[in-house]
């Protein structure tokens, strides 16, 4: 009995389509929706519930209480500093920058896109992805933090230079856009469409601003998800920029950094910044002991010095008034905290959580690894700074970290 033979055409259809599926386009569209089908099946698989509260220890509060927590600031004094007075501008109603040529983002490439369009505005003539290539070469990874765009900028840039800092407020990014800067901002980003059973849509978004006008209370800005020249109303700023503690980043030219040094005030001091921002984090927590997103600031700020108990109590807080499930996608103070005041068992649950939501997260993967190390257990520590590596290459964190235990 002979074997039918497949018809040639079909033969040379299968030929060309595995050869388009290596197309670039089309091989990040495959990707994106390969990508999308098994972030489902692991949500089918490890449900999406709420981030865990804090574990009871004899060592801290079982439950945190905003009097318990909220610290006393005058123990924190600034390296001493000449002292900057921000230039007071008077600002127009309104005020309107050019706008750079649009990017719209690949997949997970919101913060490489939205620099592009930053880095344009000076004539920079490259794209996102010679940015993701340095920064996240694997289009899964999922989140780029401001301290890997300012790196990149001040590495591969050019002439170009960039600071970020916490604690921005609405007046200040209408004195930045009236001076000629754009400012890139991370926000809140809220999906279309569950990426998983009880998905809470919740997300983290970099956007450019390049505008604003006061009679309408609103921002212009360059958005690589939605399209360029969105409008955006003040309130909705506010409310979306707040559970990134207000941070901003700014590119400029060597020649204008005293510019902007007097724009910013003392806020240019990246230590009276922080001071700043965590008194303003404590007084929102006292206006509202409710606001989940005070407690987080306030938690990332005392980190910044150091104040390790204090930062996991004031997490603490904010878990236990509820956190979006993707927090900790894009913000790891809470491992660091835990690591640091010896939550080793808080920080495997944190980390476990954050790696079901995001098996590839290396910064997930590497403190996971140390809470296993600080537990004895060796080869499972290796096998996550190894796993971290692998999901980002040249990782320096996870490359000191082997390097420590071997």
């Amino acid at each position: 009995m002979s074997k039918k033979k497949i018809p040639l055409f079909i033969l040379a259809l299968i030929v060309l389509g595995l050869a388009l599926s290596q197309y670039p386009p089309i091989k990040r569209r495959l990707s994106w929706r390969i990508e999308i089908a098994k972030t489902y099946l692991r949500g089918v698989a490890n449900p999406a519930g709420p981030v865990p509260t804090a574990q009871p220890a004899p060592t801290r509060l079982a439950s945190p209480t905003p009097q318990s927590i909220i610290p006393t600031l005058e123990t924190i004094t600034p390296t001493q500093q000449p002292t900057l007075t921000a230039r007071s501008v008077p600002l127009p109603a309104q005020a309107s920058l050019p706008v750079p040529a649009y990017e719209l983002q690949d997949m997970n490439n919101c913060g490489p896109a939205s620099l592009t369009m930053a880095l344009r505005y000076y004539g920079w003539d490259g794209d996102q992805f010679d940015i993701s290539d340095l920064i996240k070469p694997i289009p899964q990874d999922r989140n780029v933090n401001p301290e890997e765009m300012v790196y990149y900028v001040r590495n591969y840039a050019g002439w170009l230079r960039a600071e970020y800092r916490v604690n921005g407020n609405l007046l200040l990014l209408k004195k930045l856009i009236a001076a000629g800067y754009p400012v890139l901002i991370e926000e809140t980003f809220h999906f279309d469409d569950a990426y998983w059973p009880n998905d809470d849509l919740w997300a983290a978004h970099y956007m450019l601003l390049t505008a604003y006008d006061d009679e309408s209370q609103t921002f212009v800005g360059q958005d690589s998800y939605h399209g360029a020249n969105q409008t955006l109303s003040y309130e909705r700023i506010e409310e979306d920029w707040q559970p990134f503690n207000h941070v901003y980043m700014l590119i400029y030219l060597p020649e204008d950094e005293a510019e902007l040094q007097e724009l910013l005030g003392d806020d240019w001091s990246e230590e009276t910044n922080r001071l700043n921002a965590l008194q303003a984090s404590q007084r929102a927590t006292q206006v509202n002991p409710e606001d989940t997103y005070a407690w987080f600031n306030l938690g990332s700020n005392l980190l910044y010095f150091e104040r390790y108990t204090e930062s996991a109590n004031a997490y603490d807080m904010a878990r236990s008034l509820g956190l979006p499930q993707r927090m900790m996608r894009y913000q790891f103070g809470p491992f660091i905290a835990s690591f640091q005041d010896h939550r080793t068992e808080d920080l495997l649950t944190l980390t476990e959580y954050a790696l079901q939501r995001t098996p590839n997260s290396e910064e997930a993967l590497l403190w996971r690894g140390w809470a296993l190390y600080r537990q004895g257990d060796f080869d499972k520590a290796i096998t996550n700074w190894e796993s971290a590596l692998h999901h980002r290459p040249d990782y320096l964190d996870a490359e000191y970290a082997l390097d420590f235990v071997r």
